[in-house]
């Protein structure tokens, strides 16, 4: 079911900073200052422009998706949510970083949400469906990549968003060092994420954010996740991500866990699923030796794991740039997860493409 974060302060936001993003885009300012009917085809054509031509690249195929869909939640809700706004956008500012055609137009609404981390509260939803810890955690790694990949050089506004995520951290019971997340004892799902897979995206946050300031609890999170009992591949995938150094842990069972046709899925032996392939390969990505070569006969060489896990993934992707969605029991629909899984295979196709575009 989707999880709908939808901010009651849309005059808040449109009332906020006029101030255009700090990359120079591929869309002129004037375009944002547009209103009626013609605003709407300004942004339909402008849209346009990231739609690739048949037969491209996996790559740029799911940037154009991305692009198209990232910027329609504002536009036809008012509001922002974590999906669109957070995991899609994150592979969108990693997709400029890596050349790819995004029109400014797509990000110029999130980048304003992300920079004001203050007004994120005032986002609830309903509280049936929405996650306020989660939608932060999210909004927050959006907004880290923005910095990362030059994006935006707001670093008040990162410091922000990486101040509000210390104070959700876990320091007692059960979870010392974790940020928590309920997912009903199942795997996380793109939309759902876990305790494993937010807190590595927590930690990652305030490692780009400042690793110094914010030694200590990224400390805590790496003792929570080096000692935690992974219960599933995204979770071993998570700790590989937020320590690669465990790879002589978990590398071997990560390697095992990958099915015939060459993705995973959430448990060993499970059907491979686009979202657990996308984790699976980035967490690959982090520990494979540069001078590794794919020799694909190899089950235990990372590298040529790595390029099944590509093929697994271009294989399986839909016409329009998307996959189908991952649910948390297969075979759902659910809009929020669908762009949450083509984010996070976005992500990983851009991190691990061969060619580093």
């Amino acid at each position: 079911m989707d999880r709908l974060e939808c901010s009651n302060s849309s005059e808040r936001f449109r009332a906020a900073s006029d101030r255009s993003h700090d990359r120079k885009g591929v869309v002129s300012s004037w375009i944002s200052r547009s209103r009626g009917h013609s605003a709407t085809l300004i942004f339909a054509a402008v849209l346009a422009l990231a739609i690739p031509a048949a037969g491209a690249e996996p790559e740029r195929r799911a940037v154009a998706y991305l692009a198209q869909e990232t910027p329609k939640w504002f536009a036809g809700n008012h509001c922002f949510s974590c999906h669109n706004n957070g995991d899609g956008a994150r592979a969108l500012f990693l997709a400029v970083q890596r050349g790819y055609a995004v029109p400014a137009k797509a990000l110029e609404d999130t980048l304003r949400w992300l920079r004001d981390p203050a007004g994120w509260d005032h986002n609830p939803g309903n509280p049936g469906f929405s996650d306020k810890r989660l939608a932060r955690i999210q909004f927050a790694a959006a907004l880290a990549e923005a910095w990362r990949t030059g994006y935006t050089h707001d670093r008040d506004a990162l410091l922000l968003a990486a101040e509000s995520l210390v104070s959700e951290q876990e320091r007692d019971g059960a979870f010392p060092g974790a940020w928590k997340i309920d997912t009903g004892g199942v795997a996380g799902a793109p939309a759902t994420y876990g305790s494993a897979l937010a807190t590595y995206m927590a930690r990652r946050t305030l490692e780009i954010a400042d690793a110094h300031r914010f030694a200590q609890p990224i400390g805590r999170a790496n003792q929570w996740l080096n000692f935690m009992q992974p219960q599933n591949v995204l979770d071993r995938a998570a700790i590989l991500l937020a320590l690669p150094d465990s790879a002589p842990k978990h590398l071997d069972a990560l390697l095992a866990a990958q099915t015939s046709d060459g993705g995973w899925g959430p448990q060993p032996h499970a059907p491979a699923e686009a979202f657990d392939t996308a984790l699976a390969l980035l967490a690959l990505h982090g520990v494979v030796r540069p001078e590794a070569g794919a020799n694909l006969r190899d089950a235990h060489n990372p590298a040529a794991a790595i390029e099944r896990g590509r093929a697994f993934l271009v294989k399986f992707q839909l016409a329009d740039g998307s996959w189908p969605e991952t649910t948390r029991p297969a075979g759902f629909t659910s809009y929020a997860e669908r762009i949450s899984t083509a984010a996070w295979a976005a992500y990983a196709l851009l991190t691990t493409d061969p060619k580093g575009n």
